[in-house]
């Protein structure tokens, strides 16, 4: 169970939602392959057994009509399905979901959910714009307007020391056993103001790393103020744009962001810390909630 400050208070209509959320999900194949390859050095060649990260099609689905196919880690798939209707705007949040099932096919995994009427209103009538779908945060985008959609601004959240984000980047690798094992994993972590990481999601893709994090989010009732994401891939736009939708004020990415990814945290005040190691960071947006910064400016 979360802490006590990290707990949002549950509504009724919540019950449902997080009922289904707790279900564990079959295991239907594991996060890796084994194969047997043949590494070249220094004139010789040795063969080796090699963990290759399993990537499968999952297909999402709401109230019987298949909306996209993604290719993912078959892992966490619930915290995904819900990460992901939530992150693109599908859902509000998790208590709009009425109903989840996770299908192992010959092909790939279908993620079957229902969700309210109105919500499912409002995807179809987003359906009715697609031209084709791909997956990197476009889904359905057919007109340039659409592409930056309105975000809300982010809360007061937490201030957070410089050295808790150091702290968090020294002890991510420790909670990352499928990119221990492939190399070839991205993951997304929650962690405490001290810099304490709660939990982590793991994907070959970047944004659903990103999803099933949200998706554990809303499962576990997590008040998105109470603490900061930590990405280890580029911050590109979707990214930043995921965390706004659910008002993470505090985002930190081991690559560079891109122009567009600063553009939005500049709007929705959104802290961006970015080329984050473990002995250096770099703030880009809102500095204003990372102690000693500023104390840092004036020194200097």
């Amino acid at each position: 169970m979360p802490p006590a400050s990290f707990a949002r208070p549950i509504p009724a209509r919540a019950t449902l939602a997080r009922s289904l959320l707790s279900t564990r999900q079959p295991q239907f194949r594991r996060r890796s392959e084994i194969i047997t390859c043949f590494r070249l050095c220094d004139g010789a060649v040795v063969p080796r057994d090699a963990a290759i990260a399993a990537e499968v099609p999952v297909a999402l689905a709401y109230n019987g009509v298949s909306h996209v196919v993604m290719m993912a880690t078959p892992s966490d798939l619930a915290d995904f399905a819900v990460g992901f209707s939530v992150s693109e705007g599908i859902l509000a949040d998790g208590t709009e979901l009425r109903d989840l099932k996770v299908e192992e096919g010959k092909t790939g995994i279908r993620v079957s959910m229902t969700i309210a009427e109105e919500r499912f209103a409002g995807l179809k009538e987003r359906r009715r714009n697609m031209t084709g779908r791909t997956g990197c945060g476009l889904c359905g985008v057919d007109d340039l307007t659409q592409v930056a959609r309105p975000l809300p601004r982010v809360g007061t959240g937490v201030k957070v020391d410089i050295g808790a984000i150091h702290q968090a980047l020294e002890a991510l690798p420790a909670w990352q056993p499928a990119n221990a094992e492939t190399g070839a994993v991205h993951a997304a972590a929650w962690a405490t103001p001290s810099g304490k990481i709660a939990f982590v999601r793991e994907d070959v893709g970047r944004h659903n790393a990103l999803d099933k994090l949200i998706g554990a989010m809303e499962h576990r009732q997590i008040d998105p103020e109470a603490g900061f994401a930590v990405i280890t891939s580029r911050c590109s736009f979707e990214m930043v744009q995921k965390a706004a939708t659910i008002r993470i004020p505090i985002l930190v990415a081991i690559s560079a962001p891109t122009t567009m990814a600063l553009r939005i945290a500049e709007h929705t005040g959104i802290t961006l810390v970015a080329l984050a190691r473990s002995d250096s960071i770099t703030v880009y947006a809102n500095p204003g909630r990372i102690r000693g910064l500023l104390v840092g400016l004036a020194d200097g």
